[in-house]
């Protein structure tokens, strides 16, 4: 039993209110509750069951209900564990009249204006917590980062940090796919005003009525990712987080299989945030499972009952009592979206990012096609044609010999080419666009396929590069060995000549894989997207055009030219 008030609104100081869902404990004696707020455009009165039924199926019995929506904590279940729940529509979204402009500032604003009225309400005890996965985990960083009164902790589950980086442009290319694919259905349909959603069974129709075409036009910033190539175009700087701002404690959770989204966000989320007190904890599987899993449920439990109720158990709120870092180890042949089969990995502590006793050792791209950490002094070149399909890649394929004993590879990668490219069509916009694989085979020579976002077979990792927005900036903060940090910006564009060899750095997203005797690396360097992609392909014409991509792309190799991958081995 719970107390449900539908369409509370709560004023943001201007023209439009925001408004909420609150879902609260029975509490006859008047007794105040910890909060768990999110904020976010999928909408708050969709059911989970109708946004996508196949995974509300198979989530955890104990967080189905007729409450449950999408990525956020199941009411029924949390407030028998003595929390309230206030889950709100983003302005411009579902209920909340105003301008929709998702992951912006205005949006942590306005989520942080909703926090600081949520630890003020008679039944609240003042203490805010935050959990959500994705898009609820995104806002966690942003509104974190303004300190608004009340937070207390926040659990942001597979939710990126930097949103240029991870969800717009990897490497500086085009992921278009997944944003085209996201708006048109996640953020679209429930827009503030649009009319049909109660027939369409995507949420309730608008409290005050429908809104035009026109109207609807002028009420949304859409995405032009063509458009916005740089990250300081105004609507990439606009959504810059200071994460050295967040004070709060920290629970990062990242999900290995996020390696097109989310996963470098929750890396470098808990590497910059100023929370004194931040823990980061691998997971694996689907990108919807997880954070309803019984066990997973416990520490996110446990986490938020240490610093909104008081109850530590664990030890979370001593800094030094327990270890920052928890990693799961992909090892083993165990197939593919299989829950039940993926629990026999591994999960060991470590007391620090990266693990402290990583041994960064080259393994080196030969031109007979050998990943060795052996160096051959072979001149020569492969090439391939650029702007190949997914459907008819163009690559190259550099191949390790069987390892003689099991070998754990856990961080950052970092690929160096020496590159260059014959163009089709000679130009001062000449580009290369890098993409770069690594792939895990079995003993039997089979590939190991893991488990991806939305469920699909995907390799070890991937890496991106456009080599006009090569430039590395060393004297930045975030610059280290294991992670080159690129501005990305107007003033960092460097021109590519026809036929000039570069050599490159190449950042690979963090990763983590364990070969076992007898299995192989394969580095695969190709023109475009390759198996394992998914819905995160880079397939823009606009972004990728014949005229300043096509041709052919060598990676070339002598006696003082050197190709390698620094891989992070735990000894």
């Amino acid at each position: 039993m719970l107390i449900f008030e539908k369409n509370v609104s709560v004023p943001m100081g201007g023209r439009f209110p925001v408004r909420c869902n609150v879902f609260r404990p029975l509490a006859p004696n008047g007794e105040k509750f910890p909060v768990l707020v999110t904020y976010g455009p999928y909408g708050k009165d969709i059911p989970y069951s109708d946004f996508l039924e196949s995974s509300f199926n198979e989530i955890n019995p104990d967080h189905r209900s007729k409450y449950s929506a999408w990525e956020t904590p199941e009411p029924t279940y949390w407030t028998k564990a003595g929390y309230a729940i206030v889950r709100a529509d983003e302005r411009g979204s579902g209920q909340s009249p105003g301008l929709l402009n998702v992951v912006s500032a205005d949006t942590s604003k306005c989520f942080a204006k909703l926090i600081e009225w949520a630890a003020v309400q008679p039944w609240s005890s003042g203490k805010i917590g935050l959990l959500g996965i994705s898009y609820y985990a995104v806002g966690q960083w942003g509104v974190a980062a303004l300190r608004p009164k009340g937070l207390s902790a926040i659990i942001p589950w597979e939710g990126f940090s930097d949103s240029y980086r991870e969800f717009s442009r990897h490497g500086g290319i085009l992921s278009n796919l997944f944003s085209e694919r996201w708006w048109n259905r996640q953020i679209g349909p429930n827009q503030y005003g649009k009319p049909g959603r109660a027939a369409a069974n995507w949420g309730e129709d608008t409290i005050d009525g429908d809104l035009s075409d026109e109207e609807l036009k002028a009420n949304r910033i859409e995405l032009h990712g063509e458009a916005n190539k740089f990250s300081d175009d105004v609507s990439h700087a606009a959504k810059r987080i200071k994460l050295e701002d967040i004070e709060v404690p920290l629970l990062s959770v990242a999900n290995w299989g996020g390696n097109l989204l989310h996963l470098r966000g929750n890396v470098e989320g808990y590497t910059w945030a100023g929370s004194k007190i931040k823990y980061l904890r691998f997971i694996v599987g689907r990108h919807d499972l997880p954070f309803y899993n019984h066990d997973e449920v416990a520490v996110q439990r446990s986490f938020l009952d240490a610093f909104l109720k008081g109850d530590d158990r664990a030890g979370w709120s001593i800094p030094g009592k327990l270890p920052p870092v928890s990693v799961v180890l992909r090892k083993g042949d165990v197939g593919f979206n299989n829950p039940k089969s993926e629990q026999v990995f591994p999960r060991r502590d470590e007391a620090a990012w990266p693990i402290p006793q990583t041994q960064c050792t080259k393994y080196y791209l030969n031109n007979n096609g050998t990943f060795s950490t052996n160096r051959s002094t072979e001149s020569g070149k492969k090439s391939y044609k650029a702007l190949g399909s997914l459907e008819t890649p163009s690559l190259v394929q550099f191949t390790t010999a069987p390892f003689e004993e099991e070998t754990e590879v856990t961080g950052h990668i970092v690929g160096h080419l020496n590159v260059s490219v014959t163009p089709d069509h000679i130009s001062d916009e000449n580009d290369i666009d890098l993409f770069l694989t690594v792939r895990h085979l079995n003993a039997d020579g089979a590939e190991v396929y893991y488990t991806g976002t939305v469920g699909d077979p995907i390799p070890v990792v991937k890496g991106w590069l456009r080599l006009s927005l090569r430039k590395v900036d060393d004297s930045d903060a975030k610059h280290r060995p294991f992670l080159p940090f690129r501005s990305y910006s107007k003033n960092a564009v460097q021109i590519v000549e026809p036929n000039k060899v570069y050599g490159v750095d190449v950042e690979f997203w963090p990763t983590n894989v364990v070969i076992g005797r007898g299995g192989k690396l394969v580095c695969e360097v190709s023109s475009g997207d390759t198996q394992g992609v998914g819905v995160f392909g880079h397939s823009s014409e606009i972004d990728r055009p014949q005229e300043r991509f096509a041709g052919m792309n060598h990676i070339h190799f002598g006696k003082e030219i050197e190709n390698y991958l620094t891989l992070p081995i735990i000894p």
